[in-house]
């Protein structure tokens, strides 16, 4: 029987590393680096962030995201100044504007927590 979870998340990183292709080849390169974000307790691992695989190479920009979400200078920093938690996320909040909606949702922990 096929694993469909399993060949979500493969095509979830096959996408991530196709978009960062495409992202260097169109000028996108300067992106900030990724962030690793402390694991909390009972975390399944810790989450990287990578802008490249969050930009829309056809429509790039900032303003999705910054500063209605997330502070732009500040690594990691939410634009209310809370932590990042599941239960926000899950309420729509933090990454949950795109998760859940118009991005994977939050089904398989380890597309995010690696």
């Amino acid at each position: 029987m096929i694993d469909q979870g399993k060949i979500l998340r493969l095509l979830s990183v096959l996408a991530a590393v196709a978009l960062a292709t495409v992202a260097a080849a169109d000028g996108l390169s300067k992106l900030p680096p990724d962030h690793a974000f402390p694991p909390s307790d009972g975390s399944p691992g810790k989450v990287t962030f990578s802008h490249s695989s969050h930009v829309d190479v056809k429509a790039p920009g900032c303003t999705r995201c910054h500063p209605r979400l997330f502070k732009t200078l500040e690594k990691g920093a939410t634009a209310d100044g809370q932590p990042i938690r599941h239960k926000v996320m899950e309420q729509g909040g933090q990454c949950g504007a795109c998760h859940g909606k118009a991005a994977f949702g939050f089904d398989s922990c380890d597309l995010c927590h690696r």
